[in-house]
């Protein structure tokens, strides 16, 4: 509901665009400039795939089926829905002209690859600090966001609604994480 209030802002040249392209432009440049690109740069394919393929292998490894899989889907889904959603939109980027710039692709894959990846590694970390992965996933994305935002590469509205939209995915992969068909070391014991 809320990637589509976005959108429908976005679209309509609602009052949210207009406050997004003011928040937008008052902080693009700030912060230090090798930050912020090392920031933006962990959303790119390169980076975060590697990380959300080591989990799923992990998880393979540890007998999960279900989890991985879907985990794989939802990462094909970024791109599947992005780039036509970007194409219908085509929302100019904050410095130029050029379209194409809502949802944030880079977003949408950092929130699903680290997500997805605290996700499928919690279950097999100390239970103490299986917490600590969804809290490092959330870290590591609104860090991402951030980036992306302050080097201009999106508006902050691009962000939002890519996790709108791809966070809301995560949800299924939460549960299948946590059932005991995809985490086997936590099954119980026939009686």
């Amino acid at each position: 509901m809320l990637f589509a209030l976005t959108t429908w802002q976005i679209v309509a040249d609602g009052p949210l665009r207009a406050l997004d392209e003011r928040t937008g432009r008052a902080v693009v440049g700030h912060g230090p400039a090798g930050l912020t690109e090392f920031l933006a740069d962990l959303g790119n394919t390169q980076i975060a795939l590697p990380v959300l393929v080591c989990a799923i292998v992990l998880a393979l490894v540890r007998g999960a089926r279900r989890a991985p899989l879907y985990a794989a889907l939802a990462m094909g889904a970024v791109p599947a829905l992005v780039v036509p959603l970007k194409a219908w939109i085509a929302r100019p980027g904050p410095l130029t002209d050029a379209t194409g710039y809502f949802p944030s692709g880079h977003a949408a894959t950092a929130a699903v690859a680290y997500g997805a990846a605290a996700l499928l590694v919690a279950p097999y970390v100390r239970q103490s600090w299986a917490w600590m992965m969804p809290v490092a996933a959330v870290l590591v994305t609104t860090a991402t966001g951030i980036g992306l935002v302050l080097r201009g590469y999106h508006w902050p509205l691009d962000v939002l609604g890519s996790w709108f939209l791809f966070g809301a995915m995560l949800l299924p992969l939460r549960r299948l994480s946590r059932t005991p068909l995809s985490c086997p070391s936590r099954r119980q014991p026939p009686k």
